[in-house]
């Protein structure tokens, strides 16, 4: 179904010998496919684009890979900037899970993947059909580094982040002749956090309009999806709803319910209309409403009521994954619930491994053959997947400057995609969140982005039978494209 040739680009002036700084790389290649019954053309583009400073001096490479429809000059054909989370992670598992044109095969039920090698297939469904796709890796991840004397430190930050994010679309739209064009940006967990902060800089800052933004396992206000700080009570109503979820699929729920969306809209509105003004309570709570919020909380989720009371009724989501299926020796993963580990430890209160994790050999192994044998990019830099070791340890999550006081607080850019959804009335948000998802639940999405005044017809929610990845489920995977083919088509049909 695929077809193409690669060749290296000549694509700059040869620099003065003086210049430390090397010329931007670049793998160009010609494919073709078919993508949702259209039989497309397309150029991949693998390289980078130089960010640089207001002296015009060179500060960071990003990397991306461009998938752009060929097509005669002048056309406004929309154009998808797409990028993952961590922070810390390259663009991997939107890139080989579900938006590129070619996809690794991992097992649809949670299963272990196995051993390579790996199925590579083509993805008919990918949405090249309807928008181009640029895949971003920021400083730090993948083939994107920093330049010259500055050093990554300066891009790794909450700011920092976002800052250099925007500065590279306005470079990359303004490379290739796409100011007039559709533009959106779609993002994974912590790319949700960077989407709406980069918004907020290109609506605001830079006059760069967006038609809209795909949010996949949402993450804006983290108060929602910290499990892990004993007295965060937001915490203890969010995840609720997912931890039924998880009981269901493990058999934890009995008799079964018939179906799953009214079992967990009753999980929700316990959550909210009980279980936060019972915890709020502390221990004034009296004996008969513990009680009942106790067997309840046992009910929604499968937990036994000794444990529940030891507990407190205080259910950290984290250590609900190692207590749900402890019984049998096994931890539910933290990314995806559906999938479990079977530990050494099993009197632990949490795991030590994610069982969610299992499919991160399989990404890896494939993208670095499939941008070798199909891209053509054969270079001796390495590909940071994971990131740069020290990217963890020395990212910035202060939101005042280094010489001002500030004090710690939840990460939230809930505000920023506000005030962006405010400048611009037309833009939408699609919210894709996966049912089993530990890490962020899909009950804190509602919680985040029914607040900070944010408006109710902005906002699209759709929900999956999978986890933080939900596209690793078949099903799911379909459905997240048919779901974002429909929105971009929505956003642009309105012009």
């Amino acid at each position: 179904m695929f077809s193409g040739v690669a060749y290296a680009a000549d694509n700059a002036e040869t620099k003065p010998e003086t210049n430390p700084i090397p010329e931007a790389q670049q793998f160009v290649s010609e494919h073709k496919g078919r993508f949702n019954g259209q039989n497309i053309n397309y150029t991949v583009t693998a390289g980078e684009t130089y960010l640089r400073d207001k002296n015009g001096q060179e500060t960071a490479s990003i990397f991306t890979f461009a998938y752009t429809k060929n097509e005669k000059k002048g056309q406004s054909r929309p154009v998808t900037f797409i990028w993952n989370g961590g922070p810390g992670s390259a663009s991997t598992w939107l890139h080989m899970g579900a938006f590129g044109p070619k996809r690794v095969k991992v097992p649809s039920d949670a299963q272990f993947p196995g051993t390579p090698p790996y199925p590579i297939l083509d993805t008919s469904e990918s949405i090249l059909d309807v928008t181009d796709l640029v895949f971003i890796d920021p400083v730090g991840t993948g083939f994107s580094r920093a330049l010259g004397e500055h050093k990554s430190k300066e891009f790794w930050g909450l700011q920092q982040d976002a800052t250099s994010m925007a500065e590279f679309i306005r470079t990359w739209i303004t490379a290739n002749g796409r100011w007039n064009s559709p533009r959106f940006l779609l993002g994974e967990s912590y790319g949700t956090t960077r989407a709406a902060a980069v918004a907020k800089i290109l609506e605001k800052d830079l006059s760069i309009s967006l038609n809209g933004i795909v949010f996949i396992s949402q993450a804006l206000d983290y108060q929602g999806s910290t499990p892990y700080v004993k007295d965060n009570i937001i915490s203890h109503i969010t995840y609720l709803p997912t931890m039924a979820a998880a009981a269901i699929y493990h058999g934890k729920i009995k008799p079964k319910p018939k179906n799953l969306e009214s079992f967990l809209a009753q999980a929700r509105t316990f959550a909210t209309d009980e279980l936060m003004p019972a915890l709020f309570k502390g221990n004034t709570i009296d004996t008969k409403t513990h009680n009942h919020i106790r067997d309840r909380l046992a009910y929604f989720t499968g937990l036994t009521p000794s444990y529940i009371d030891r507990a407190q009724l205080r259910i950290q989501g984290f250590h609900f994954a190692k207590e749900l299926l402890r019984d049998k020796g096994l931890s539910i993963g933290l990314l995806d619930a559906r999938y479990t580990v079977d530990e050494v430890d099993d009197l632990k209160a949490t795991s030590d491994y994610d069982a969610g994790l299992a499919i991160k050999s399989a990404f890896n192994s494939a993208l670095m053959s499939y941008i070798s044998s199909d891209l053509g990019v054969n270079w001796d830099r390495t590909y940071l997947a994971p990131a740069d070791d020290e990217l963890s340890d020395q990212w910035s999550w202060r939101t005042a400057p280094e010489n001002k006081a500030w004090e710690p607080t939840y990460v939230n850019t809930a505000h920023d995609l506000s005030k962006a959804l405010r400048i611009n009335p037309a833009l939408k948000v699609m919210v894709a969140s996966g049912y089993y998802d530990l890490v962020t639940p899909f009950f804190d999405a509602e919680y985040t982005l029914n607040r900070h005044g944010i408006k109710a017809e902005q906002i699209q929610y759709h929900y999956y039978h999978g986890g933080h990845a939900m596209y690793v489920n078949e099903t799911a995977r379909v459905d997240l494209l048919k779901d974002t083919r429909a929105f971009i088509q929505q956003q642009t049909s309105q012009n």
